[in-house]
């Protein structure tokens, strides 16, 4: 990992590859000035999550009790921290920290990050049906998710998911056994994570599971360059385009798109994340989209919502 990347768990740190080691622990609770480092220029609106556009982001607090909380989220943004919902809406988007969480605002549209909604599909009965565990399974390697059924001397597979998003299906694959390193280069995105890895760290179902996940605050394609032969699965999520009936992409999206446009580094990404010669690398797609950067995958393990296309690079 590139000199500079801050990396972040769950809850307590959890035992990763010294090399990829991260420099901060996610604690349960309120923040403090010692979790931040203060931005050298102001979050804008984005485009494949590097600045673009002239329109800053509020993070407006709900109450005066989130007022320093907020203050501090703002503070690594490069953005203002306000208790006036006017002021905010002058925005294009804002961020509202409130008793719920963080959450990403526009207009009439709201998103968080949340893994509550996804518990029941860490179910031992229903995590094995799920597309994503079954494409990352890598033959003759098993993962444990309990450590009282596993050789605590062997590390867990390494998993990177290098576009993490709101991380959901990090969740899926810590659920798994794997150890997760989440990369999110769009700083309001992993503020996001972020704040859902927090809340989760303090879910007694989904505790153990965060423990896994580590975000790091920096783009995925320098940091697999120095992770070559450590990792077992790569996980490339890269923003679908818009659809042209705006009527079908979701709110999420809609939101999303705001503060990140679909990326059009896709070779780059994939000869990133084959370079690091993991077991697999399995690329999500819409179910009638093209192969990412053109490339054939090695077989796809598909659904009626989603593909997962595997490419399993030569040893």
């Amino acid at each position: 990992m590139s000199n500079g990347a801050r990396c972040e768990s769950g809850a307590e740190p959890v035992l990763v590859r010294a090399a990829h080691a991260c420099d901060y622990s996610v604690r349960e609770g309120a923040l403090d000035a010692s979790d931040f480092e203060a931005s050298s220029a102001p979050v804008e609106v984005a485009s494949c999550g590097e600045p673009a556009g002239s329109s800053r982001i509020a993070v407006l607090a709900e109450d005066s009790i989130f007022a320093g909380e907020a203050e501090l989220i703002a503070r690594r943004l490069g953005a203002r921290a306000t208790l006036s919902f006017e002021e905010a809406s002058r925005h294009p988007v804002h961020l509202l920290l409130g008793a719920n969480g963080l959450s990403l605002v526009s207009g009439g549209l709201s998103m968080r990050g949340d893994f509550a909604h996804l518990a029941p599909r860490l179910r031992r009965d229903r995590l094995g049906r799920e597309l994503l565990v079954k494409a990352s399974k890598v033959k003759g390697l098993a993962a444990s998710r309990d450590a009282a059924s596993r050789d605590l001397a062997s590390p867990r597979p390494l998993a990177v998911d290098a576009t993490a998003g709101l991380g959901e299906d990090s969740l899926l694959l810590a659920a798994a056994g794997f150890d997760v390193l989440m990369f999110e280069r769009n700083p309001v995105i992993a503020a996001l994570l972020d704040d859902a890895l927090r809340r989760a760290a303090g879910a007694p179902e989904l505790a153990d599971v965060v423990a896994r996940m580590r975000l790091c605050r920096q783009d995925s394609i320098e940091a697999l360059s120095a992770m070559e032969g450590d990792v077992t699965v790569v996980l490339l999520d890269p923003m679908f385009p818009a659809r042209t009936k705006s009527a079908a992409v979701k709110k999420k999206f809609q939101l999303l798109h705001l503060i990140e446009q679909p990326c059009s580094d896709e070779e780059e990404l994939l000869d990133a994340a084959v370079g690091a010669k993991p077991l697999k690398v399995v690329v999500k797609r819409p179910p009638k989209g093209p192969y990412l950067a053109g490339v054939k995958p090695s077989y796809s393990v598909e659904g009626k919502a989603v593909r997962y296309d595997v490419i399993v690079p030569p040893r």
